[in-house]
């Protein structure tokens, strides 16, 4: 599937910058580029991907957008709020939460607490470290977050629980945010990936967490007979964080080619 070319100036004149957490991953980094390709000057994290960040921004700039990166541990309290501050310091329009640890796939019954718990804290409080920094700005300037989560919190496969169960608590988290923010005209919605031929889920099929055996049968269940692309996933992205979609708010919208059907 490749992306689409509706919207080319959805945010162009837009005062401030779009926020993206994770933006050197598959997902994290396709946003950037339509962010940037659709008129937002773009700020994105990285934790550890240093020369991928700086690749980004070097690709994006090249074709003529603007973007900036920020190394942050977004567990950190304290860092998260000096980051954003630090991006928002001439507005804040747009935040995309795209961050994730990767999450091996294991049965409920072998993790141990402590690894659960860790991984509670790499993504429920991350994320909400953002939006707790986020929402002055956001208030501000009626604007919109997106947190990318998973269609599997519709539709559970196995051994996915690290991955899912904390982004259960994410989307709960932004209704909460629809609902109590809308009076300040913010809007707050999910996107969830289905099962992808990039990003995290295309190290779970290399390092054979998820074998070929696996592979053919979750395509089997695709209505549409093919694995998403990180381009899928960020066409979802900017629509949601558009004036296009003014009126939604609260939503999560599964890009899985039907398999949660």
């Amino acid at each position: 599937m490749t992306a689409g070319t509706t919207g080319p100036g959805d945010f162009a004149g837009r005062a401030g910058v779009a926020f993206v957490s994770g933006g050197s991953g598959g997902i994290g980094a396709a946003v950037c580029r339509l962010l940037a390709e659709r008129g937002a000057e773009v700020v994105f994290t990285y934790h550890g991907g240093a020369e991928r960040a700086a690749a980004l921004v070097d690709e994006i700039e090249s074709r003529g957008g603007r973007a900036r990166s920020l190394q942050l541990e977004l567990s950190d309290t304290a860092a998260a709020a000096a980051a954003v501050e630090q991006a928002a310091a001439g507005g804040l329009h747009t935040v995309v939460y795209a961050s994730g640890p990767y999450v091996s796939m294991e049965y409920v019954a072998h993790i141990e607490p402590e690894r659960f718990w860790r991984q509670c804290t790499q993504d429920i409080l991350a994320f909400y470290n953002l939006v707790h920094a986020s929402l002055p700005h956001l208030r501000a300037a009626g604007g919109a977050l997106v947190a990318v989560t998973t269609c599997a919190t519709v539709r559970f496969p196995k051994r996915d629980s690290l991955s899912s169960a904390p982004k259960g608590a994410v989307e709960a988290l932004v209704r909460a945010i629809a609902k109590e923010e809308g009076r300040f005209g913010v809007r707050a919605n999910c996107v969830g990936p289905g099962l992808m031929a990039d990003g995290m889920a295309e190290t779970l099929m290399s390092t054979g967490e998820v074998d070929e055996r696996a592979q053919a049968e979750a395509l089997a269940a695709i209505a549409l007979g093919e694995f998403g692309r990180a381009t899928d996933i960020a066409e979802a992205v900017c629509f949601l964080a558009s004036d296009r979609a003014g009126y939604i708010t609260g939503q999560k919208l599964d890009v899985d080619g039907g398999w949660t059907l």
